[in-house]
């Protein structure tokens, strides 16, 4: 399998101010920025660019988030230090912060890796449905984060920041390119099933964009997914419903001709109007009973009205998972912008999340094995229906565990280093970038580890945006997804 290793930004920000060519390129940034801006917005879309900064290779993405904190090393990093020395006192060789007390001895994975696909990728036997899939992934070993806290790192990583008060990516995603069905919200989020991760909504808030950029919260499992839809009192007609939303859109309508500006009331007036139309086509987009039997089966759906053990186990955490995955990709078909799907809960006990500080093969087994039955299923899918190649997947966590041991089988938080993926929509398969230390516990060359911002910066450039172009003023700053940071990796693009 290919590896690659991270190099300096050529061009830094200091190297180009200091230049004549370097004031040259700014102005010019200035001024196609302010073009751009002046841009009207594509009708009936709610797209703010007039036109993309450059070609693009995808149109849409899924993120898949695992909240708690996945274990790279017992998922995708396979360490043979660990297995040589399993059991030994860790020594890390520098003072080691931890979060709670998970400093014991080096703990090899109580899973088995081997080679999968052309690339020879190892990975651990609880994601071995992902096996077939590894030849189109691209793995970023790497990846570091900027605080242990659940709450901040999912922050970090659902928006850019590690506090609360900015926009989901799917928020800044849509208010860019807008959506390609009007019928469906352009950003779509699938919870866990037994509720919200760390920060729960405000993670694909809009904050200050307009509030229609925010996500539409989806519960597949529920007997009603989009909360509140439909009306289900006896007495309300057809009819009368529709008067009473032509009553409510003169009032809004109005009363915003006297309060011009205000998002929150024009989101409100769109909501209404999206409302209505996804009482005709959500139920259909939501309707699994037109896959066949052989797709069912294939993203790891158990039969209807199935009920679960009380501890965590494989079926139960393949179907839910998978059924999110399924409707993913029929939202894909309809033409969902950005769609979020979430696998663990917060703060849950006994575990029902990837925060697994007591066990970690009690708790990833079953959760790492349902997560990959949907995914791999999601991928080939895609793959068939010739969607996968402008659809980027986006595999993340708030951060790694330890090679050290908690307690006797657990890992404690680890924000030194951890692994994302991502797959097609212009991305090279079969490769891995950024590789992390002998133990995983930091990135190989310390110098340059891979951030959420370059994560953040590659997805929107493969959507055809410039990330330092995508702005908004905010409080006399101009915010940006990627805050002041970002850079293409140019190694993971086919």
């Amino acid at each position: 399998m290919a590896t690659f290793f991270p190099s300096a930004d050529p061009l830094s920000r200091r190297g180009c101010l200091q230049s004549a060519q370097g004031f040259g390129a700014l102005a010019a940034t200035v001024l196609l920025a302010e073009e751009q801006a002046a841009g009207d917005t594509q009708p009936g879309s709610g797209a703010t660019l007039r036109q993309l900064h450059h070609p693009a290779r995808a149109k849409r993405v899924i993120q898949l988030f695992m909240g708690g904190a996945a274990s790279h090393l017992d998922l995708w990093d396979h360490k043979p230090q660990l297995e040589k020395h399993h059991g030994q006192p860790s020594q890390f060789g520098e003072h080691v912060e931890a979060f709670q007390n998970g400093l014991g001895p080096w703990m090899k994975s109580p899973f088995q890796f081997k080679p999968h696909g052309n690339c020879g990728k190892l990975l651990s036997e609880v994601v071995e449905p992902l096996g077939q899939c590894v030849d189109d992934m691209a793995f970023i070993h790497n990846m570091v984060g900027r605080t242990g806290v659940h709450s901040q790192a999912t922050y970090l990583q659902a928006t850019g920041f590690d506090r609360p008060g900015f926009p989901g990516m799917g928020a800044w995603v849509t208010y860019a390119l807008g959506s390609l069905n009007e019928n469906l919200p352009a950003f779509v989020v699938l919870p866990d099933h037994r509720g919200y991760a760390s920060n729960g909504p405000r993670n694909w808030s809009s904050a200050f964009l307009p509030a229609s950029n925010q996500g539409t919260t989806i519960f597949p499992q529920r007997e009603s997914p989009v909360q509140d839809l439909q009306a289900s009192a006896d007495f309300i007609t057809a009819a009368g419903e529709t008067d009473g939303r032509r009553l409510l859109q003169s009032l809004n309508q109005r009363y915003n001709k006297r309060h011009p500006g205000d998002s929150r009331l024009e989101s409100r007036l769109r909501s209404y109007e999206l409302a209505a139309r996804m009482q005709l086509s959500a139920p259909e987009a939501f309707d699994l009973s037109q896959e066949t039997a052989a797709t069912l089966k294939m993203y790891g759906l158990s039969e209807t009205g199935a009920t679960w053990p009380t501890d965590i186990n494989i079926p139960e955490e393949a179907d839910c998972f998978g059924r999110k995955c399924l409707i993913a990709r029929r939202l894909v078909e309809r033409g969902v912008r950005f769609i979020q799907i979430w696998s663990g809960n917060d703060n849950s006990f006994p575990r029902r999340n990837w925060d697994s500080h007591e066990d970690i093969q009690r708790d990833h087994g079953p959760l790492a094995t349902g997560m990959a039955i949907g995914t791999a299923a999601l991928i080939q899918d895609l793959k068939q229906r010739g969607l996968l190649e402008d659809t980027i997947i986006l595999w993340t966590t708030e951060f790694g565990r330890m090679p050290s041991t908690q307690g006797s089988r657990g890992r404690d938080h680890n924000p030194y280093v951890f692994t994302n993926w991502l797959c097609g929509g212009g991305i090279r398969g079969g490769v891995t970038y950024g590789p992390s230390d002998e133990w995983g516990y930091k990135p190989l060359d310390r110098s340059h580890p891979t951030q959420v911002y370059d994560v953040h910066a590659t997805v929107l450039h493969l959507l055809g945006i410039d990330h330092t172009r995508l702005t908004v003023r905010q409080d006399g700053i101009d915010r940006r997804l990627t805050d002041v940071h970002g850079h293409v990796l140019q190694d993971l693009l086919a």
